[in-house]
């Protein structure tokens, strides 16, 4: 793309796709020579007043110079962005290297003139706010480390610009000009601002997708029947609020509608604008349909059709240049593959799915990347959903399919503020980006429960339609990532729908305390022994007899919830026969007024069915509710449907008319779920509890103490960083390396010295003083004392010499077993702690007692860096041998003080510095005062170009 004169090749991983302030996208790219005619065409729809802001003077047309000085760059000095909508420029910014007299200048001057050029139609929509991003990064990577800008007072706009971005910045006023300085390292604040800008572009472009104001359907079939015609027929059947369209390009001209649907040839027939085309023609069609929706101003897509990576390498290339196609107009897609979307707002009331009934309206949010998987949530949260308000369905439903575009980060941002969700459920049988997926959850779970289950956690291959990052860690570990963002994790649809029942209708739990009370002692004892397997704390089972009355069961709950050693009840509930048994309404509602007398506590029942109650329970399983029959806590236990009861359909079957309206949220704030199990009733239970102490911790965060600030010195480590990795690409540090530089952060390494005979042993243990430790450092029998290549003690020379012949002819010449000689560490427990960078989470700290007992029961703990004196202390205590280290059965307890301290440190040195790969300590040895670290070993690589800190873009796949 450039001359033989410019100095360095196109950079193309600077080319980005970026979601603008209205939930549009752009791409943002270099501009080279072979963009001359498109900035020439940009300009001139350019305004003389935005002219005139940027050049300070009326400047109506470039000339040739101008137009060969802004398309030719040399990538380092001089560098200019295009944000690009349909292949032409809506806006452009560049910077030029300058000096300290503002003149241009080579590095290493680390100063550069920035300045912006945006298209009048485009102004508003966050362009320059996202190039700003873009190429400050850009002159970070080229090691710039400062923007001016020169702007006229009146130029408000591009003002705001700068002063929003959240960087470091000093103004002036100087000859009519307003000369703004900032500078590019990231701060707090620019972090901040960055995030607030993605989640609100996002979430508006999930919101066009969601609540459209007219749809589009393309591929719609003469005939009943066929994907496009059913997805019509559901959007027309759910009673959409906006307007409604059918596309076929077979239609004869004579057609003017499809079942009072109009009916079109090309969507550029259709005369008003489409907000959302759902897209349900065969692959090889799907590219001009693309571009008619692009060129009718389309804003988004749902492609239902199939043929793409799920169907093999040919179908993966055919997924991408779909989305590559669909971004070039600035639109986003859900699919293709996917089963659709669904929203039950009144307002809205989109169908666009295959399912052919609507859910009943409710506060959860439902994600689903497997159509089949949708399906069967739909299904449960119908069939256990119901009740007389019946307000704990669906808000909004997306299936993502081969999610080639939008995927369950984007719904997320959606979720973390929409008014209509209290509850997300997320089915995921793969997570793109983990690392922002935990940011993200973080910051939903601390508004509102989010619970997940996760598809190929054992190693199986992720389905494949969907782009993964690699990943080195186990899932276990992901999943113990996920918890500490505060997911609540659970392994099945069916713990995920128990969950989430619980989460919408019931408070969070104060504590794990538990009371338990009933009309089956038998079932009370088995709640009991299933909240303790959940780590609650059952108080003693309260027997109401098999002769218990409603009223009965009206006053023990009132009893339990006004209890203040009680977090949560769980009633046990069995059907009695004999004259005088309590019905199933009498009972519901006698636990219902009971439960809202003391709204602040969960209540949960555990009620099992008999042969004759399940026609008195049938109202649990529909949406609309039975004259004076109130269902037992809006839900039952599920139970297969009756031959012949309903149709068999792929979708819940709702009863509710089109036109039902939900009820206020209030009504239903006091429904209790009800569980066909003691077991599934505790474990979503359990699930609560850690979610709401989760929720109190999160409202107050660790800090790093800054006691540890005293003796580290970033500056010094950065120089030995930069000086060692001028070697290569990736190295593994020699012994002093790793000494030095983890010296620069306050992390002594015990020295050990080599020993390539008995006599330099002898001089070694000499220099450092007896009593001594010989230890074989060849690979294979590094750390492995169970092996027999670690010696202790050795209190003379007799017994060094003894250990050195013994450990030679055991494992073979000096040169093979590589030993050393080490001071020995007072006693203590043995411990190893590892940083990691793992593409696909981030930076990891991990932690566990040596040996082969804890690697081989995986009694490993791991947190997200950076950490707090929170995190530190949480992760030393949440390994199951952690009592080792607190005095158990006698023992005395260790300085876990200092073993914080370390964990503080090795991870202000990963965050600190990206190079930083890997670290490990093994072992550290923690002793009743202070800790000593025997081994160590620092990986380092060069940064990567982009992360989670840089600037926003959509994931390229």
């Amino acid at each position: 793309m450039q001359n033989s004169a410019d100095r360095h090749e196109y950079p193309a991983h600077w080319e980005a796709d970026v979601v603008l302030r209205d939930g549009g996208t752009a791409r943002v790219r270099p501009i080279t020579a072979d963009d001359a005619d498109r900035l020439v065409s940009f300009y001139e729809q350019v305004s003389d007043e935005s002219k005139y802001y940027r050049f300070f003077a009326p400047y109506p047309r470039l000339s040739a110079k101008d137009v060969h000085r802004f398309t030719h760059h040399d990538f380092v000095d001089r560098v200019g962005l295009a944000a690009t909508v349909g292949g032409e420029f809506i806006a452009t910014v560049r910077y030029d290297r300058i000096d300290a007299e503002g003149l241009p200048a080579p590095g290493p001057a680390s100063e550069a003139e920035v300045a912006f050029l945006v298209q009048d139609a485009h102004q508003g929509r966050g362009v320059a706010s996202a190039l700003l991003e873009h190429i400050a990064a850009v002159a970070r990577e080229r090691d710039i480390r400062r923007f001016a800008a020169e702007v006229l007072p009146a130029n408000s706009k591009m003002i705001k610009v700068f002063t929003d971005a959240g960087y470091t910045q000093k103004r002036s006023f100087e000859d009519g000009v307003v000369r703004l300085e900032f500078d590019l390292e990231p701060t707090d604040r620019s972090l901040a601002v960055q995030r607030a800008r993605e989640q609100r572009a996002e979430a508006r472009s999930v919101r066009r997708l969601l609540v459209p104001g007219a749809v589009a359907v393309i591929g719609v079939g003469r005939a009943p029947g066929g994907v496009g015609r059913s997805v019509l027929d559901h959007i027309r059947d759910a009673g959409f609020t906006g307007a409604l369209y059918a596309v076929n390009s077979a239609f004869p001209e004579e057609q003017k509608d499809i079942e009072g649907v109009p009916a079109h040839r090309s969507v550029r027939d259709i005369e008003g604008p489409v907000d959302l085309a759902v897209v349900a023609v065969p692959a090889a069609y799907v590219p001009d349909v693309v571009a008619e929706c692009g060129e009718h101003g389309v804003q988004g897509l749902v492609v239902v059709s199939a043929g793409y990576a799920e169907s093999g390498p040919e179908g993966r290339e055919r997924q991408r240049e779909l989305v590559r196609h669909a971004r070039t107009y600035g639109m986003r897609i859900i699919g293709p593959n996917a089963f659709g979307v669904i929203n039950t707002a009144e307002d809205v009331r989109l169908n666009a799915s295959l399912a052919p009934e609507m859910p009943r309206p409710g506060r959860i949010g439902l994600f689903a990347q497997s159509g089949a998987i949708g399906i069967a949530l739909l299904s449960r949260l119908h069939r256990r959903g119901a009740g007389v308000t019946g307000v704990t369905g669906v808000s909004t439903f997306v299936s993502s399919g081969n999610r080639a575009d939008v995927s369950g980060n984007d719904v997320l941002q959606y979720w973390y503020d929409d008014p209509d969700t209290d509850v997300v459920l997320m089915y995921l049988e793969s997570i793109g980006n983990p690392r922002k997926f935990t940011r993200l959850a973080r910051r939903t779970a601390a508004a509102k429960p989010l619970v997940v289950v996760q598809g190929t956690r054992h190693g199986g291959a992720a389905p494949q339609g969907h782009a993964v990052r690699a990943t080195r860690l186990p899932h276990a570990t992901v999943s113990e990532l996920l918890r500490q963002a505060g997911v609540i994790r659970v392994d099945t649809i069916t713990e995920l729908v128990d969950a989430g029942l619980l989460l919408a209708r019931q408070p969070l739990p104060a504590g794990p305390r538990v009371a338990i009370l009933g009309n089956s002692e038998s079932l009370g004892l088995l709640t009991y022994d299933a909240c303790l397997s959940e780590g609650l704390m059952p108080l003693a089972p309260l027997d109401l007899t098999t002769g218990a009355s409603p009223e009965d069961f009206h006053r023990a709950l009132s009893e339990a919830l006004a209890d203040e050693g009680c977090d949560a009840v769980v009633v046990t509930a069995i059907p009695t026969v004999g004259e005088g048994s309590p019905g199933d309404a009498a009972l519901a509602e006698a636990l219902r007024s009971a439960s809202s007398e003391v709204p602040g506590k969960p209540v949960l029942v555990v009620h099992v069915e008999l042969g004759g109650l399940a026609e008195a329970l049938s109202a649990a399983a529909s949406t609309a509710p039975q004259a004076g029959s109130p269902a037992l806590g809006a839900a039952v236990a599920e139970r297969p449907p009756v031959a012949g009861s309903e149709r068999q359909t792929p979708a819940p079957v709702s009863q509710a008319p089109a036109s039902a309206t939900p009820p206020a949220p209030d009504s239903c704030s006091r429904l209790i779920p009800a569980y066909p199990a003691a077991e599934r009733a505790a474990r979503a239970l359990g699930e609560a509890v850690k979610y709401a102490q989760w929720r109190r911790e999160a409202a107050e965060p660790g800090k790093v103490p800054e006691s540890i600030d005293a003796d580290i010195d970033e500056k010094r480590a950065a120089e030995l960083i930069g000086g060692l990795l001028a070697r290569g690409q990736g190295l593994t540090l020699g012994t002093d390396e790793t000494c030095e530089l983890l010296g620069t952060y306050g992390i002594p390494v015990r020295g050990a010295l080599p020993a390539a005979s008995p006599e330099s042993a002898v001089a070694a243990a000499r220099t450092l003083g007896y009593p001594v430790a010989l230890k074989a450092t060849a690979p294979h029998l590094r750390h492995r004392a169970d092996l027999g290549g670690v010696r202790l003690d050795l209190a003379d020379e007799e017994q060094l010499r003894r250990a050195y012949a013994e450990l030679t002819g055991l494992f073979g010449d000096p040169e093979e077993v590589r030993p050393v000689v080490q001071g020995m560490a007072p006693r203590g427990v043995d411990t190893v702690v590892r940083a990691v960078i793992d593409p696909a989470a981030g930076a990891v700290l991990s932690f566990g007692l040596a040996g082969p007992a804890s690697q081989l029961l995986g009694d490993i703990a791991h947190r997200l860096i950076p950490v707090t004196d929170r995190d530190a202390a949480s992760l030393i205590r949440s390994i199951r041998t952690a009592p080792l280290l607190f005095g158990w059965r006698g023992s005395a307890p260790v300085d876990t003080g200092a073993l914080e301290e370390l964990l503080l440190r090795v991870s202000r040195l990963v965050d600190d510095h990206p190079e930083v790969i890997a670290v490990s300590l093994e072992p550290v040895v923690v002793a009743q005062h202070g800790l000593s670290v025997l081994g160590a070993s620092v990986r380092l690589a060069p940064p990567p170009v982009r992360d989670d800190l840089g600037p926003r873009t959509l994931p390229v796949y």
